[in-house]
């Protein structure tokens, strides 16, 4: 059977579209269990993109299990696909503000993170978001390394609530967000803005410290409302009310 691949649309993520259609070839039976994909270089060719574009996309593809990888042959189409592990696939029905569907669906979650984290949070738990404030307030704001630290700052915010399932949830959509910035080239960079981050990260730290769930919540709401303002969208936040 032929594959239907063909050259991409520029989107949000190209290595998410690129693994997105190889995810398609293998569920509609075009890709069979044991089959080799084409080699990095045809894929690259095929989609338009380049072959780091590609090597991503597999990374991705093997790291939910659906390929597998020999060094020096390639990568095969795993025997029993896991389906079991989160993933978002690309939708071309998606709202074209990509960034506040991911901030909207964030602020459910979050908000009331924030507040589960702030009633049981443990002093290594708020070491690890401390250390992740610093590591945000020592990278120049915008940059790979402020994004990873703020990255560990959600992560280490759903790791105090102790429920694995906010664990991978919101670490899972927090990357997402990050690879949008990214593949947007960034946020606006100023001063005010990165002052304004700073303030809004140690305000939630500081509601969690003092174990006061309410803040907590409040200061999550602000701050995801701050974040998708910098990136130039704008989150309803009357949907983040809820509780357990």
């Amino acid at each position: 059977m032929a594959l239907t691949l063909g050259r991409l649309d520029r989107g949000p993520h190209l290595p998410t579209l690129v693994a997105s259609s190889i995810t398609r070839e293998i569920a509609q039976g075009r890709l069979k269990p044991g089959d080799q994909l084409p080699t990095e270089q045809s894929l690259a060719e095929t989609f338009g993109v380049s072959r780091n574009v590609v090597r991503e996309a597999i990374a991705r593809l093997r790291v939910e299990g659906r390929v597998w990888s020999r060094q020096g042959r390639g990568a095969f189409v795993s025997a029993t696909p896991q389906t079991n592990l989160l993933t978002i696939e690309h939708d071309d029905a998606q709202p074209e503000d990509v960034f506040a569907a991911l901030f909207q669906f964030r602020g459910i979650l979050e908000v009331q993170g924030a507040a589960l984290a702030a009633q049981l949070r443990t002093p290594d738990d708020l070491d690890r978001i401390r250390e992740a404030v610093e590591a945000m307030a020592a990278a120049p704001y915008g940059s790979i390394l402020w994004l990873n630290g703020d990255l560990a700052f959600h992560h280490a915010i759903a790791s105090a609530t102790h429920n694995t399932y906010f664990v991978q949830v919101l670490a899972f959509v927090a990357e997402k967000v990050r690879e949008s910035i990214l593949s947007a080239g960034g946020q606006s960079h100023s001063e005010n803005m990165a002052q304004a981050t700073e303030r809004e990260h140690r305000s939630i730290l500081a509601a969690i410290e003092m174990q006061d769930e309410a803040a907590a919540r409040n200061a999550m709401k602000d701050h995801l409302a701050g974040a998708a303002s910098r990136i130039g969208t704008t989150i309803a936040t009357e949907g983040m009310k809820s509780s357990l």
